[in-house]
């Protein structure tokens, strides 16, 4: 999880800007402009609280997933390690899917709030620019996490948390599955793992396909949670939608299509190799502890 963060974060912040900024234009002139304005550290805002809760989330996510499949394999087949069908493999992405939205809201929330703040914090700032889009409001994740506790309670922090559902269950089944058999197509006969290099370029695929089917509902969700700042633009999910389509037409819901495909490479060919590695590694040291 920590892997896939490093990996995908700078250019998550291009995603967000694009999606729930405004005058950024294509990809390209939202790079030059977070550079010429805020330095390299812009395409880092907001990656510490992913980062220290990435670890929890990943871990809740790919164990629901795996042990989803086990269950499935045990009531079908009788073995908990059996080779899970195509059926099974999206029955446990549907599942993981809900799941990591009681915990992926107020991470993906407070991220995207610190990510649509263009101005650092501080005290004169904030006196200033108070009322002002853009202008500073948190200090940083912990404090944006107090500040939307108190001003808008615990249906706050889970604000487009719909939007995010829609996003993650078939987001999901678009992400184990293509891994699963592209993992499966590309590893050599005979061989009784796939290599690490294989694990790569299937987590890879799988995290371009997957942002690739989700990016729609990824705008709505990265607008409904930059919302709320300076004024409440929305009601909701459906207004969300409604009033994107209004204003901008069908192109809003594909806006940072290029950046989200070409990040979801990295940063889930990391996850997948972390993933994958990590539980090698573990189960080597355990046959050595207990032979």
């Amino acid at each position: 999880g920590i892997a896939s963060v490093v990996a995908g974060h700078p250019l998550d912040t291009v995603k967000t800007r694009l999606q729930a900024g405004q005058g950024y234009g294509n990809t390209l002139k939202c790079v030059l402009t977070v550079y010429r304005n805020e330095s390299l550290t812009g395409f880092f805002k907001g990656m510490s609280f992913p980062l220290a809760s990435i670890g929890i989330y990943s871990s809740v996510v790919f164990g629901v997933f795996s042990n989803t499949q086990r269950f499935l394999s045990q009531l079908r087949h009788g073995d908990p390690a059996a080779a899970p069908s195509l059926a099974d493999m999206t029955l446990a992405s549907l599942v993981a899917g809900v799941i990591s939205v009681g915990i992926g809201t107020p991470v993906e929330l407070v991220k995207i709030r610190l990510q649509m703040q263009t101005q650092p914090y501080t005290k004169a700032n904030a006196k200033l620019n108070s009322t002002a889009s853009g202008s500073p409001v948190y200090r940083g994740p912990i404090h944006c996490l107090r500040t939307i506790l108190q001003k808008e309670g615990i249906p706050g922090i889970y604000r487009g948390n719909v939007a995010m559902l829609l996003r993650d269950v078939p987001g999901y089944c678009a992400y184990f599955v293509p891994y699963a058999m592209f993992c499966d197509w590309i590893t050599p006969h005979g061989s009784i793992a796939p290599n690490p290099f294989s694990i790569w370029v299937s987590g890879g695929v799988a995290g371009a396909v997957s942002w690739a089917v989700c990016t729609p509902m990824d705008v709505v969700k990265s607008r409904l949670q930059a919302d709320g700042v300076y004024a409440n633009q929305y009601k909701g999910t459906i207004d969300c939608m409604l009033q994107s389509y209004q204003n901008e037409g069908l192109k809003v819901f594909f806006r940072g299509l290029l950046v989200n495909t070409i990040r979801g490479f990295p940063s889930s060919a990391a996850m997948f190799l972390g993933y994958e590695l990590s539980l090698k590694a573990m189960k080597r040291c355990q046959s050595e502890t207990n032979p």
